[in-house]
């Protein structure tokens, strides 16, 4: 698991739209690039010309073109049937969707002031346009009459699932709920937009403003002569120059963690990450984490579930709170165990340098960086040479294309909303035209933490056609300073390799219904196709055609391939005690049935307490700075990692027994995972490809738990 932020963090945002109250007139729609017909190669949204001007002016036509189309569906004469009013539903609102996706992703990836102050228009009317659609009674009537009369229909498996999907959509959207309710429900929704947005914001505003800066060079002692490049730059671009600067982005604090000999720095970075969000400042937290918590709870009432937990889960693979919580115990209790034997190897390396001190939160990486180069001669700074980012790219669409048939080229010619970003055209075997990929690397102010997949348009059928997805793929990779290429840390590199399984879900797509396609699967399946991707990034065999070093050209080495093998499962057990805690955190803010004012640190000590958590390690996401769950409709879905590395850990168990590009295997995984999108239940779908229901032991094994 990575600290990754998917399609569906930012596809959160992408489910709401703007009613600003504002007019449009001809002159406005004739000069709104977003309001044409895109003149560009495979209609790919015209950056060069969308100014932030034409935003709210194109949200208000794209409303009221939605509104027209809902009331055709609602005003046909005809009794409903699935053709005129779930297909017609399905089909409507696609100026909306495109100028929604285009807004959203650009201003997750490249958000200045100016798209935030968008943003602030925009997302406290988040959901008004579409509450009233989803409560409608004449629409939600139609819809209705054809889903009680589902059995007599004949339809295909696909069909099924948009009906069955469409009705949940307006029954869990206040369709069913009386009028007093669904107003409630209306300004809970509002209430709870405005908060997500509030605490993404506050992490925004904090993250820009924080900076560690070091006077004296001696005080970067053990830090990689690049990290201190890059700390330099840092404080020139800040007005520095001559000093050295930390940020609270990743590549910046997790090499200190990781390296530095001064322990003070490291305890310095690491307070200023465990505690983001949590400084009883104008950016704190805490007040908005406990205002979301109490509206999850009100919302889940109103639809008469005991918690959000519940209501959440009702329409996920794992159906109910006790399926997550009995996968998260079976791995809890020895990844703890494997935690603590690691802590106490730690202690006593320590002890033998003459250290006066207990191993804590912020030595561990240190430690433990110690340990895997003393044991495996490996870390990060003697394989970046072997990851440099073309090369790494180079053997990623390598492996997709051994695999899948897709060629990746890459397009200079298309417009991008950011200099930094890099186009690239997906063709099948026979050079079809398979869909158009966006890949944005490197950090900056603008730009959201984690990583993302996320698509500007969605694969869907329309008269027959298929219209080709538009993906975007966005990371905060280590930018390159002077003449260094961009070199990759080894996370970095499964990174990459996560992303594009996301992609590839989006890409390959073959899926006739818009609100079925792509990465439109429950957040507990959508991870599957990322994280499985992620284990040929590593396979020996895969290695020797693209880890190359960057410099001579020489590949990577056997005997490094072979430590990367062996330090695979080393650490296993802090990763998966980080995860795990925040995956029990998640589920604990949302099992909650009393509504009152929480004190978030003691609610979150409290429920750490009860897991036995370690004082050396905390949940990897705090409650303060956990964007998954209050950022966006990603609450009760942090497990999802987990339940996904089950199926991947089987489903590549599976690829390793028939050969990892084995034909026949890539193809059944294609046919019924990469293609098949949300066309049916999830469980379905992957007992089609491997014939069995996931097993439990790969995954234990994988992480060294299971003997």
């Amino acid at each position: 698991m990575k600290n990754r932020i998917i399609v569906l963090f930012v596809s959160a945002f992408a489910l709401f739209s703007c009613n600003t109250g504002s007019k449009t007139n001809s002159e406005d729609t004739m000069n709104n690039p977003l309001l044409q017909k895109f003149d560009t190669p495979f209609q790919v949204p015209p950056f060069d010309l969308i100014k932030v001007e034409h935003y709210i002016p194109a949200y208000a036509e794209a409303e009221k073109i939605h509104n027209a189309e809902i009331e055709k569906i609602i005003a046909n004469s005809e009794a409903p049937d699935f053709a005129n009013t779930i297909e017609s539903f399905d089909g409507s609102g696609m100026l909306l969707e495109t100028v929604d996706g285009i807004f959203l992703n650009v201003l997750s990836a490249d958000g200045d002031s100016a798209m935030q102050a968008v943003a602030e228009k925009v997302i406290p009317e988040v959901g008004k346009h579409r509450d009233e659609i989803l409560m409608n009674p004449k629409l939600f009537a139609r819809v209705k009459a054809v889903y009680e009369q589902k059995d007599k229909l004949n339809l295909n498996p696909e069909q099924t699932t948009l009906l069955e999907k469409t009705y949940k959509k307006f029954a869990r959207g206040g369709a069913d709920l009386k009028p007093e309710d669904q107003k409630k429900l209306k300004e809970i929704n509002e209430k709870i937009s405005k908060l997500y947005f509030q605490f993404g914001k506050n992490l925004n505003e904090e993250k820009k403003n924080f900076r560690i800066t070091v006077e004296n060079k001696e005080e970067l002692a053990g830090l990689p002569e690049g990290v201190i490049a890059g700390a330099a730059a840092t404080a020139k671009e800040n007005g520095a120059e001559g000093k050295w600067m930390f940020t609270l982005d990743k590549p910046s604090f997790i090499p200190v963690l990781q390296y530095s000999a001064n322990r003070n720095l490291r305890e310095k970075a690491f307070k200023a990450y465990a505690n983001w969000g949590n400084n009883n400042d104008a950016n704190d937290n805490k007040s908005v984490i406990s205002q979301i918590v109490n509206l999850h709870l009100e919302k889940a009432q109103l639809f008469g579930f005991k918690n959000y937990a519940e209501f959440v889960l009702d329409n996920r693979m794992a159906k109910n709170p006790q399926q997550v919580f009995e996968l998260l115990n079976k791995v809890w209790k020895p990844a703890l165990a494997s935690a603590k034997i690691d802590a106490a190897e730690f202690q006593k390396i320590i002890d033998a340098e003459g250290g006066k001190f207990k191993l804590e939160a912020w030595d561990w990486w240190y430690y433990a960086e110690k340990v895997r180069k003393a044991k495996y001669d490996l870390d990060d700074e003697v394989l970046k040479p072997y990851f440099e980012l073309n090369n790494s790219l180079n053997g990623l669409f390598t492996v997709v294309e051994k695999l899948y048939g897709i060629k990746m080229t890459e397009r200079k010619d298309l417009p991008k909303y950011n200099a930094d970003v890099r186009s690239f055209e997906a063709q099948d075997a026979a050079g079809n035209t398979v869909g158009i990929v966006y890949m944005d690397f490197y950090p900056r102010a603008t730009k959201g933490s984690g990583a993302w997949m996320t698509e500007f348009r969605r694969e869907h059928f329309e008269n027959g056609n298929r219209i080709i997805p538009v993906i975007s793929t966005v990371f905060n990779f280590t930018k390159p300073s002077g003449d260094t290429s961009a070199l990759l840390t080894f996370e970095e590199l499964e990174t990459l390799f996560h992303e594009f399984g996301h992609t590839l879900h989006g890409l390959l797509s073959q899926v006739h219904y818009y609100s079925l396609a792509g990465t439109s699967v429950s957040q507990d399946f959508v991870e599957l196709p990322s994280q499985i991707l992620e284990n040929w990034a590593v396979e020996p065999e895969v290695l020797k055609f693209y880890a190359k070093h960057y410099k001579t050209g020489e590949i990577i080495p056997m005997s490094y391939i072979k430590k990367i093998e062996d330090a695979s499962k080393f650490n296993a057990g802090f990763g998966a005690v980080e995860y795990l805690a925040a995956s029990y955190l998640d589920m604990s803010w949302n099992m909650i049935t009393d509504k009152k004012e929480y004190d978030v640190a003691a609610f979150e000590k409290q429920e750490m307490g009860k897991l036995g958590l370690m004082s050396q390690i905390i949940p990897r996401y705090r409650s303060t700075y956990f964007q998954h769950v209050f950022k966006g409709e990603y609450a009760v879905g942090y497990y999802s990692y987990i339940w996904a590395e089950l199926l991947d850990a089987d489903a590549f168990a599976y690829f390793k027994e028939k050969g990892i590009f084995d034909p026949a295997t890539a193809a059944a995984f294609k046919k019924n995972v990469l293609e098949a999108g949300g066309s049916e239940d999830e469980m379905i779908l992957y007992k089609r490809f491997r014939g069995q229901e996931p097993q439990i032991d790969p995954l234990l094994k994988r992480k060294g738990f299971l003997k």
